[in-house]
Order: structure tokens, then sequence, then C-alpha cells
């Protein structure tokens, strides 16, 4: 990249008030104070809705900021960033959030966007930016500068990035630096761990690349990767890219250590606005470019059930339950990858461009990170959940003060210990709403029961697979397990936390939805059956005005279900059952909504403007999405 960059394009603020991003669009120049407040919180679910997700290439560029809300209104519409000459979008705190599609900055850039200047990013967003080639920067001062004409120095938006990150920047992006320094035939060396280290620092550190010079917090390096995983919705972009960058074939390193999920996607034919809207002949077109990866190469697969009902599994749920152990390294294109780091492992997501350099190399870059230790003591109370805790965690003021974003989350306490390995999935899964980069619970014989019963597995826990006593934490928050209650998060954001019990008035439930990687695992199954099984006993049915949906998040669980009497007691309830498959956590497939007016209680993990269709989205724990559809309104359990 040129040592200054000239910009001469158009800025694009993004404005809470659509009334000014509507007259940006029509040509006119608006300054920041004009635009003023701008919107917090822009998630990838706006930029890039998952219904504009079913190309892979430079057509993005005409989907960026579909999605996005401005008040109550989406103003901006298809090709309108590309046709407004925008060259810079300007946003406010945590611009990013969510699902780590690299499909959003690729639109972005396809569009025209170099620059994106917003207060804070999620980390994996910026890191997209960085491996594609769009700059970023919190300094708004810049803003004056390029209207003054100034050309700006690469320095500029270096400042405050880690000395790798820097050399990707420099280099015009990921792929173009790997090839001048990384090696595929390059293993890890054992490096002597040192004392005070949390888990997650002595993972990294028997996983570096063995030309890292510096390893400590805050230190872009490469780690060797144990997994490295795609799904439906990235694989043809990694590939694409991969191709675009080594040729065809590409040498793949370890291909037995790869693995593709044919799961996002696969309930399609099922969901509302991709038949309505005519688009199964592109996400036929998206998938086959996942199958074509899966069939030029020796990968692992996991795919569609013979019947085309579901597939064999949610990507983040089968990882636990088949390949993942304590202390190795996992790497997945989704922002849920964290899921497995309920086994003591360093699960983490990244994008499409990360994911295909992997292939290649075997490293994935990462940054060392701070940890924040959640200690959470006594015992949680009959029907309070880790998805009660992950919502309370998630109005927190660390939380909400954007403290937590870039670390771990590493998980102790009573309540931690006590456990099952499916309810510690639901802290480390959701770290990906808290704006974290993983979460990790140390495993224990707990981690050691699961792997023996799940996979028959005898796996020994090693001295080294702890926190030592005197590691370094960026903060610890202490949250009294046994005082929390029933939990759900008001539409529109995950952190929009609440009691059930502080709820003012009465809210309808149109639909009830127990699934999606977060809310489909055994020990969420063993929520809802308990609860309609003492519903029926006190003649209860799902409510006549509500549709209550329970999807497995693997075929496991689905045949756990039949082993222990459950389908009988779902069918006399009124349940409707669902394969596997992302569904309606992704807008693709049955549960989601199809009315603004229809009201959703959720397991699933975010409740993002469209996520699971056009209506309003509570998140909840299991047993009080099962409670709600008794009861046709939100209400807890009371046991």
């Amino acid at each position: 990249m040129q040592d200054t960059i000239q910009f001469t394009g158009r800025i694009l603020y993004l404005s809470r008030d659509p009334a000014c991003i509507r007259r940006q669009l029509a040509g006119d120049a608006v300054s920041l104070a004009d635009a003023a407040p701008l919107r917090d919180d822009v998630s990838t679910d706006e930029i890039t809705p998952v219904t504009t997700m079913l190309v892979y290439d430079e057509r993005l560029g005409s989907y960026p900021y579909v999605g996005l809300k401005a008040g109550d209104e989406v103003p901006i519409g298809q090709d309108d960033v590309r046709k407004g000459g925008f060259e810079i979008t300007v946003a406010g705190k945590r611009y990013g959030k969510g699902s780590s599609r690299e499909h959003s900055p690729l639109a972005e850039l396809s569009a025209g966007i170099r620059l994106i200047v917003a207060e804070s990013f999620e980390r994996i967003y910026q890191q997209n930016c960085d491996n594609i080639g769009i700059l970023t920067t919190t300094d708004f001062d810049v803003l004056r500068r390029i209207q003054a004409g100034e050309a700006i120095p690469i320095e500029h938006f270096l400042r405050g990035r880690d000395a790798l990150t820097q050399a990707i920047i420099r280099s015009g992006g990921l792929m173009a630096y790997s090839r001048q320094v990384l090696r595929a035939d390059t293993e890890p060396q054992a490096a002597a761990e040192g004392d005070g280290l949390t888990l997650v620092e002595k993972i990294i550190r028997r996983h570096l690349h063995p030309g890292t010079e510096q390893a400590g917090p805050g230190s872009g390096v490469f780690v060797k990767a144990d997994w490295r995983f795609s799904h439906d919705y990235f694989t043809g972009m990694s590939a694409h890219l991969m191709h675009r960058a080594c040729g065809k074939p590409a040498p793949l390193r370890d291909p037995e250590r790869i693995v593709a999920f044919h799961d996002h996607l696969v309930l399609a034919p099922q969901s509302v606005p991709h038949v309505k809207g005519g688009l199964l002949p592109r996400v036929a077109t998206l998938v086959q470019g996942h199958h074509d990866f899966v069939l030029d190469y020796p990968v692992r697969h996991h795919g569609q059930l013979p019947d085309g009902s579901g597939s064999e599994g949610i990507c983040h749920a089968l990882m636990t339950e088949r390949y993942a152990l304590p202390g190795e390294v996992v790497a997945g294109t989704d922002s849920h990858t964290p899921h497995a780091g309920a086994l003591g492992c360093l699960a983490f997501g990244v994008g499409s461009t990360d994911m295909a350099n992997s292939w290649v190399t075997g490293y994935v870059r990462c940054k060392i990170p701070e940890t924040l230790r959640v200690e959470i003591s006594g015992t949680l109370a009959p029907g309070v959940t880790a998805k009660d805790i992950v919502l309370e965690l998630l109005r927190s003021d660390p939380v909400r003060n954007g403290e937590a974003i870039g670390a771990v989350f590493e998980y102790g306490g009573q309540a931690v210990r006590e456990m099952s390995v499916d309810e510690r999935a639901t802290l480390t899964n959701m770290v990906a709403e808290l704006g974290g980069f993983t979460g990790i619970v140390e495993p224990d014989e707990q981690t050691v029961a699961f792997l023996r019963e799940r996979r028959g597995i005898s796996f020994e826990l090693e001295d080294w697979m702890k926190s030592d006593p005197d590691a370094a934490y960026r903060r610890v928050i202490h949250i009294d397990g046994a005082g929390l209650r029933p939990m759900v998060a008001r539409p529109g954001d995950p952190g929009n936390g609440v009691p059930v019990h502080a709820l003012s008035e009465p809210v309808r439930v149109d639909i009830a939805y127990g699934g999606s990687c977060t809310g489909g695992k055994r020990a969420d199954f063993d929520g809802y059956h308990e609860v309609l099984k003492r519903g029926l006993e006190r003649g209860l049915r799902v409510a006549p005005h509500t549709r209550f949906f329970l999807q497995f998040g693997t075929m496991e669980v689905k045949r756990y279900c039949e082993e222990m009497g459950y389908l009988p007691v779902f069918e006399q309830a009124g349940v409707t059952l669902i394969m596997p498959g992302c569904g309606s956590c992704a807008n693709c497939g049955p549960g989601q909504s199809t009315s603004p007016s229809e009201v959703t209680i959720s397991a699933i993990n975010r409740n993002f403007p469209g996520r699971s269709g056009p209506g309003s989205v509570w998140l909840a724990s299991p047993y009080t999405v099962a409670a709600s559809a008794l009861a046709g309104r939100i209400v807890a359990f009371a046991q």
C-alpha cells in the first residue's frame, strides 16, 4: 500500500436519523454535527443481511447497509452506496458487531468504501477489514483532514495496532503478507511457559509459529490450528480467495484437519423469504461453491440428511461433539466458534481470508488477548441457566462500556463447576454477543466425563491445563449465581436484558423457538421436556395463538431425545420439531417471523433487527421459552 492515501469520494454518516441518511443518498453533503447522534452497534446482520449473502465475490457491492435501521426505517437500498459515490463510512461504537461474515467488509469494499471511521470496532470485523484492504480508524479528526484535501499518511491507520497487523495492512492484506512470510512446512516449537499465565496464554504459547519474535499481551501472532472449519456461507468465498492467491489446486496443509459443514443454508427450501423472494437458485450457487471445495480436496465433511430435512448438525455443536479437545486451537468461520471453549480449548471465529490462509499454511492469525475472569458463585436456582447468566453479563457495566471487547472470558466459580459441558457451551458460545475474543472453561472431571460418554475417549487432564494462581486479568467480574433470576432480552439487541419478573406488562408470544447452536443441546432439551411434561400434567398444551418450534442442534441430540422418551411429550404438547440446521436463527428456516407485528421468544443467541424475520425477538433460556409457549405470553418457569 502507498505511503499516503488520498480520499476523493463522499462521506456517508450512518446517523440514527433516517432523514439525514436519505439526504446524503440524494446527494446532499452533511457534517458530523448534522449527522449526530451516530448509530452505535451497527451489526454485520445490518450491513449484509443473510438474504444478501448468496454471492461471495464483488457482486456484494450492491448490498452494503440494506438492513441498517435508522429510527424505525431501513433507508438504504440496493446499489445506493455505490451509486452515491461514497468512499468513507462513519459510525459510532462497536461497529461490525455480531456475525463474523466477511461478506460485510467485502460488500463495503466492492461498493467503493475504502475507510471506516468509528468510535470502536468489533475484533473480527476489523480483522476482516485488515485482511482485504479496508482501512479503519477511531480518530474522527481524520475526517476534517480529508475534507481539507489532505493526503493521509499510512502511519495514521497503523496507530495502536500490533506489529503483525501493521505489516499486513502495509502489504495490502493477509494473503499477500503470508506469501512473503509463512511457510506451510513449519511446526510450532515448544516454548517455555513461565509463570503467571492464563490458560489461553498457555495454549497460544504451545501453538506459536516458530518465527514469532514477541508474544506478550496485545502482540499479533500466528498459531498452529489443530482444527479449521468452515460452513456453507463461507466455504465458497474462502476457496475463491485461496485460489485467487495460490492458484488451483491449492496446496492444502493437513486436509484431514479441515472440516466443512453444510448447515447454515440447509433449511432454505423451508424459509419464507428465500422461497418467496426467488432466492433458492442463488442459494444453490452458494452451496455449490461449498460442495466444489469438498469434492476438490480430501477434507472432512458433514452435510445434508438423505431426505433433505436438515443437516447432520450445526458446526459449533459438532466440533464439540466430535473433534475439539482440551488444550487445542480451533478456528472457524463463525463468530460462535467459541462454543467449543467449553472443553477447555482455544476456539475463535475468523473471516474467509483468514480461513483461506489457514488452509494453505496451517496457521491462523490472532492477537494475544487479555482475559476477563468471570467468577460465578453459589448454586443456580432451579430454572436459572447459563443463558440467564449471559443475559445478566450483557447488561453489566463492564460489557456495556466496551471493557470486554477483544478479551477472553474465562468462566469459573462454584456455579460453573456444577454445570454440564452443554451449559458451559452456552457461556462460551455467547462471548460473540459479549464482544469478546473467545470464552473458555478450565477442563475438569466434567470435561473428562463428557469426552468419555459422548465420544468414547479416555482423556487425561495435564497439569498445565489451568490458569496460574498469579495469572494477570484485565479485571474480575463477580456474579452472585445464587441470586440470579430468569432473564429475557428485549428486542433489538442481546444487551437489552431485564429480569422476567420486572416486565411491567404482559408480552403476548406468537412464536416460541428452542434450538440453534446455543439452545439445541442435550441439556437444553432436558429443560424443554421438563417444562412441557409439567404442563401436560396440569392439562396445559402450547397456547392456541402460539407456535412452538424445537430444533435439534445435532442428530446426536435427536437420538438422545428418542432414547429419553422426550418425543411423545413434545408431540402431545403441540410442538413442531425441526431437524438440525441454523434455520430461523439465521432467518433461513422454520420458526422465523413473517410479519413485523409478530413477537418471538427464542433461545437463540442474538436478536438484532431482522435476525429471525421482520418481527421482534425476545431472548430467553430454554425454560423460559417453553414456559412462555404454554402460557402464550412471556413468563418464567416456576418450579
